[in-house]
């Protein structure tokens, strides 16, 4: 009797099961990495190529609320946890790309994730869509994941390209003009000060011909990691042209500029790359600085023209020092 009656019981009794059992095997088998969280926030389906991506497998978060361990180190609200709290004014703060969805309920997002049981960084596309019953009450938030890491390295590559120096992987001549620009006006907003170094290696054409171009570029190479070990974190250096450096110092004096010119000097110096032609045999560099309050009268190419005023009084002045506009310091 028990089994003729689960025979007969009213298909749209029965539908509304076989359809969830079908749309977990669907999500199940599905090629794009998924999970979807209940009520709770709680894990209750984890595909298999979720496990793939995560190096989690199911039977570790299903039924729990751990699952911001498989793709970061601290805690941290995935999009599906956001939709189901009714927290979507937060993401925002939390994930600061964001794509337009496809509807209104839905989230879109792109993050880096840690990914700690991967052991790598993975830069990851997310969907969140609220799953409704038929009365319209949210009962489940299903999460699809897509890994655009490699299209990520692409674009930073491409990034770079353009405003990195090829060969030592400073901030290139693009990105020099651009930046001045910008702290110009910061500091014309701000009434700061805005000191410029150049910073010439000197006696350079007499090192190429001794040791060739490849050893050339080995010796720019070491001076621009010397000069950027001086920097602060707002600061910038960057490879102006040929053996000549800029250092842009954004709201610092010119006794301060003195100070980091005269330290880039010695490092310079330490390195001890030797260069008949230069002092003492070594490799050396020439500096000018300059310092300027930015105003509406002047130009950023008025702050240029002064520091290569002062760098060709360095190198006039027998190489190997500091100079600053209309004094000279060594």
């Amino acid at each position: 009797m028990h089994t003729t009656t689960t025979r007969t019981q009213p298909s749209d009794i029965a539908a509304p099961s076989q359809d969830r059992s079908f749309g977990n095997k669907l999500l199940e088998m599905l090629a794009v990495p998924a999970f979807v969280l209940d009520t709770s926030c709680k894990v209750m389906l984890w595909n298999r190529a979720c496990e793939r991506l995560t190096g989690v497998p199911s039977g570790e978060v299903l039924g729990t609320s751990e699952h911001w361990r498989s793709f970061h180190d601290q805690p941290r609200p995935s999009l599906a946890d956001l939709v189901m709290q009714q927290r979507t004014d937060e993401i925002r703060l939390i994930y600061p790309r964001q794509a337009k969805p496809h509807d209104a309920t839905a989230l879109c997002a792109e993050s880096w994730c840690e990914m700690p049981r991967v052991g790598e960084r993975r830069y990851l596309a997310a969907d969140a869509s609220p799953i409704l019953d038929d009365g319209g009450a949210l009962v489940a938030v299903v999460q699809t994941l897509r890994d655009l890491t490699d299209e990520k390295m692409a674009q930073i590559k491409l990034e770079q390209l353009a405003t990195r120096d090829g060969l030592t992987g400073l901030a290139n001549r693009r990105c020099f003009d651009e930046t001045l620009h910008a702290e110009w006006a910061r500091a014309l907003r701000q009434k700061q000060p805005l000191s410029l170094l150049m910073v010439d290696v000197d006696n350079f054409k007499a090192y190429n011909d001794t040791n060739g171009h490849l050893g050339g570029d080995e010796c720019l190479k070491r001076i621009a990691t010397a000069v950027a070990s001086e920097m602060r974190a707002n600061d910038l250096v960057a490879r102006y042209g040929g053996e000549e450096f800029a250092v842009i110092l954004p709201n610092e004096s010119l006794k301060g500029a003195a100070i980091v010119a005269e330290r880039i000097r010695c490092r310079v110096e330490r390195l001890k790359v030797a260069n008949a032609g230069g002092p003492d045999g070594n490799v050396t560099v020439s500096i000018g600085a300059a310092t300027a309050i930015a105003s509406q009268e002047a130009t950023p190419s008025q702050l240029v023209g002064i520091a290569d005023a002062a760098l060709y009084r360095a190198k006039h002045m027998g190489r190997n020092r500091i100079s600053l506009p209309f004094a000279e310091a060594s």
